[in-house]
């Protein structure tokens, strides 16, 4: 959860020039600036009178302050700005960030327009996994699109259409690497859901197609793709797709492979097997990835960069760390080369895990069991507790949906079995974003706790998505909708479905802080299903693990004590964890490593000990 930081935390923004840094340093201390932001999606320029021209003190003493751009949006002059604060608050549809920075922040690599989002240097792929970390809308994909040749920077000369001089102030290692003749890429994007739009066709033909490595086998076996061979791409589920757009970037002969947030869609068992493969690839060639899952982050990476700023705003990009260090400092809100300080909260986690509750039963559910054709679940009976949140693990296709599809209704099991007559709130793994209503009127028209409503939607940053209609928001966006929704509602049981998805680590935490939160102080109970294991670490009392055989056979067993059921699980996958002794953040040991021999001659698969 978040917390505040330590009392001996060097101060806010304060950079010490003195400072140890890399050979990347991009952190020269410049006069003060500040940006504007404008969302167009939101804007309604002439319609709303131009209310932040009329109220602005600069407009209003004769200055060219606010004045309205050649398409009808009001433009802000970032120069003449004096960062009042005054057309933020009066804008109607509060579409305008002003944001006051206390120097500059590095080397302008790329601004999308006037009064758009822009990025502050540049990560540059090292020897192994270079991993990305930070949060959703500060630039992580456009980084690796300039990285993969998509976009050219233009050093914030949006204006010019092209190439753009390389600007005297960049780092030498920059401007080498830019300037320098451009290497082969292969790159794997962040919504494989939109593949089908563009690839039509048999997965077998197009694996074939790309394979420039003759690896195609070889991949077919690691990323476990025998079954969807013959398959068309457009009847594929998002964890096939994800797989088969890894394995296919992977076929590619290239310099420098790039894969954009690769765990989505995936089980634990298969993010491993994707992280097993991409530590391989590095062996002989640059590999960078985007990821949120903190524990395959952090099992993948060999250096870090972190990404901090202000969403949809501006991004920066910190120098190259080790992996361990820099998910540790990006956690603490801290960077100790760069002597700054850029968040005032440190995200800790629990050092003793959520634990197993002694409280009295709020439900026991019956067994269920449901056919389909070439597929079938059963589950035993159970109980959950007054304030229990029960997480539920295991790989795709073997009921974990469909079993909390029972629980809530919604599949009628073939023996009949329900449950007794409870209050419910849902939030299904698949959101479909319909009607014409904005998310502001979505909420206004539902019975919703309102006191936990205003916290959901201040930790879950629900507020500058009000006016924006539910049709147009991103999956990050409609997720965070669904889940204040869902959490929102009055009820005796919560049943959420893979809520991590597409949610970056601190919307992540925070979800967790508030589920734990809404249950301890309440009766309530709740189900959760997801593939984080960090996440499921936080959040779970105890554990539900499946067990069968994907896409033919599920079965789930009663809930078990948390550290036993992730020890079976864990063991299911002759894979080991434990706690880093600073955060406390679990961590997958490394493949044959003494913690990974010493655990399993224990058979302490999870130790919920720190690292010594």
């Amino acid at each position: 959860m978040l917390t505040k930081p330590p009392q001996n935390s060097p101060p806010l923004n304060y950079l010490n020039k003195n400072a140890n840094t890399l050979p990347q340093r991009v952190f020269p201390m410049k006069k003060t600036k500040r940006i504007a932001i404008i969302d167009r999606s939101l804007c309604t320029n002439k319609k709303c009178g131009y209310v932040c021209m009329n109220v602005c003190p600069g407009v209003k003493m004769g200055d060219e302050t606010i004045k309205v751009g050649e398409d009808g949006f009001p433009v802000i002059s970032e120069i003449l700005c004096t960062g009042c604060g005054i057309c933020p608050k009066k804008c109607p549809v509060k579409c305008i960030k002003i944001i006051n920075l206390a120097q500059e922040t590095g080397t302008l690599l790329h601004q999308y327009g006037v009064n758009s989002f822009r990025l502050y240097n540049l990560p540059l792929p090292q020897k192994g996994v270079t991993g990305l970390i930070g949060k959703n809308g500060i630039g992580k994909s456009t980084a690796l699109k300039i990285l993969s040749g998509s976009i050219t920077p233009n050093f914030g000369n949006y204006k010019e259409k092209g190439k753009t001089l390389l600007p005297s102030s960049l780092g030498i290692a920059l401007k080498n690497f830019l300037s320098s003749p451009s290497k082969s890429i292969s790159y794997k994007p962040q919504n494989v859901d939109k593949i089908p739009d563009t690839i039509k066709g048999k997965v077998k033909p197009l694996l074939k197609k790309v394979d420039e490595r003759g690896a195609f086998e070889e991949a077919v076996k690691k990323f476990s793709l025998s079954e969807v061979l013959e398959k068309d791409v457009s009847t594929l589920s998002g964890g096939e797709l994800q797989r088969v757009a890894i394995a296919a970037a992977c076929l590619r002969d290239a310099d420098v492979y790039y894969f954009d947030e690769p765990a989505s869609y995936l089980d634990i068992e298969q993010r491993l097997a994707c992280a097993l493969a991409l530590k391989e690839l590095s062996e002989k060639k640059q590999v960078m990835v985007v990821e949120h899952d903190l524990a395959v982050l952090d099992y993948l990476s060999d250096y870090v960069y972190v990404f901090f700023g202000e969403e949809n705003a501006y991004g920066v990009v910190s120098g190259a760390k080790n992996a361990r260090s820099g998910i540790n400092e990006y956690l603490q809100g801290y960077l100790k080369d760069e002597n700054l300080r850029f968040r005032e909260t440190e995200i800790n986690f629990s050092q003793t895990s959520e634990g197993e509750r002694k409280s009295r039963t709020k439900l026991s559910y019956p067994a269920f069991s449901k056919k389909f054709p070439g597929f079938s679940f059963s589950s035993e009976e159970g109980e959950i507790r007054e304030g229990e949140i029960i997480g539920i693990a295991g790989k795709n296709a073997i009921g974990k949906t469909l079993f909390v599809k029972m629980l809530a209704g919604v599949e009628k099991a073939d023996n009949g079995a329900s449950l007794p007559k409870i209050t419910l709130s849902y939030k299904p793994q698949y959101i479909k974003a319909g009607g014409n209503d904005t998310v502001g009127e979505f909420f206004s028209s539902r019975k919703l706790n309102s006191a936990f409503f205003e916290e959901a939607k201040r930790r879950l940053g629900i507020a500058p998505l009000l006016e924006r209609k539910i049709v147009h928001l991103s999956g990050g966006e409609l997720q965070r909708v669904a889940i204040t929704f869902c959490l929102s509602q009055e009820a005796d049981l919560y049943l959420l479905d893979e809520p991590s998805a597409f949610l970056d680590v601190e919307q992540r935490l925070h979800f967790s802080h508030l589920l734990r939160s809404l249950v301890e102080n309440s009766s309530s109970s709740a189900f959760v299903i997801d593939h984080d294991v960090v996440l499921l670490d936080s959040i779970s009392s105890r554990l539900m693990v499946f067990e069968g055989e994907s896409s033919v056979r599920g079965h789930a067993p009663a809930p078990k004590k948390k550290k036993e059921g992730m020890n079976s699980f864990l063991r299911s996958m002759n894979v080991t964890m434990r706690r880093d002794k600073d955060t406390g953040r679990p961590r997958i040991n490394k493949p044959d490593s003494v913690m990974d021999r010493k655990q399993k001659e224990k058979g302490e698969y999870y130790n919920y000990k720190e690292e010594e």
